[in-house]
């Protein structure tokens, strides 16, 4: 499974829906997570790929990881999965 899809399986998960049912344009809020929902997906992610996201739960506009729609959230691990590589 490659990372779009793990990362769609995570975020399906949260939002109690078929991983069919998340796009990439999807963004939270379109899915029904809200910020504790965004905060337990975010573990789920860091634990499935064994990195840190930069998130700030009290301000999740803050920072580096873009957390706008699906397709921005797995742009920001691929980054992450990179850079732990190098």
């Amino acid at each position: 499974m490659n990372v779009k899809d793990q990362v769609i399986a995570i975020i399906a998960e949260q939002a109690l829906l078929e991983p069919s049912d998340v796009t990439l344009d999807s963004t939270p809020s379109d899915l029904g997570i809200d910020s504790l929902g965004l905060v337990e997906a975010i573990f789920a992610i860091e634990e499935t790929f064994d990195i840190s996201v930069p998130f700030n739960a009290n301000d999740p506009t803050e920072g580096d990881f873009d957390i706008s729609s699906v397709a921005k959230i797995i742009e920001g691990i691929e980054k992450l999965k990179a850079g732990q590589a190098a």
